[in-house]
């Protein structure tokens, strides 16, 4: 039988994203200064540590050491990450000005698909914003309804960990610390706008935290 402790390790291991949202025990079991010790003993012996986001409340597992083979796995996520970006943050916003809220989406944000899609519905600015954000290859919708279009966002939102859904009975999604770690990295882009995008790739590879 798995320990706790393993069963962190291979969720790390994984690339998850652990955090109160996404998984409460394992999240409370990594901010104890001693099992977060013992946990960074393990990650070490793989080459990899415990990283943080969102002032410690996202844990993650990132490279130790950088060797040619690791640079470019993180080169070719960050490489990734910058592609999807726009798709990304053009949902947020359109979530954003669909509630009417002045407050961006956060880690455990909870977002009611049902009473969002209404809005957008009601709204033929935001149905088009919606359908042109569906078309993206991040979310690859096909659909010609403005219901299979949310759906499938909201699918791959779930399937990448961005989002959750606490009950499968109920259409209400929570936003998970991987929304976090997607703002770290829109700020450093930010920061390194003026780099192209295979430079701001390596210096988030030296950085090494940040994936």
């Amino acid at each position: 039988m798995i320990t706790e402790q393993g069963r962190i390790l291979e969720l790390l291991l994984s690339g998850a994203f652990i955090c109160q949202i996404t998984d409460e025990d394992a999240w409370r079991y990594l901010k104890s200064a001693q099992n977060s010790d013992k946990m960074e003993s393990q990650l070490n012996v793989l080459n990899r540590t415990l990283a943080t986001a969102a002032d410690g409340d996202v844990f993650f597992a990132a490279y130790q050491a950088l060797g040619e083979s690791e640079r470019k796995v993180l080169g070719g996520q960050f490489q990734e990450i910058s592609s999807n970006l726009l798709p990304l943050v053009e949902w947020l916003l359109l979530v954003q000005q669909a509630a009417g809220n002045d407050v961006p989406v956060t880690q455990g944000s909870a977002i009611r698909l049902n009473e969002l899609q209404s809005t957008i519905e009601d709204t033929p600015a935001y149905a088009e914003q919606l359908e042109k954000i569906s078309r993206y290859r991040l979310f690859g919708s096909t659909s010609t309804t403005l219901d299979g279009q949310v759906k499938q966002i909201f699918k791959r939102l779930t399937d990448l960990g961005y989002l959750i859904k606490p009950n499968q009975e109920k259409q209400i999604y929570l936003a998970t610390g991987k929304i976090e770690y997607l703002y770290e990295v829109i700020r450093f882009i930010d920061e390194t706008e003026a780099l192209s995008l295979s430079e701001q790739a390596d210096q988030a590879v030296q950085q090494g935290s940040l994936l």
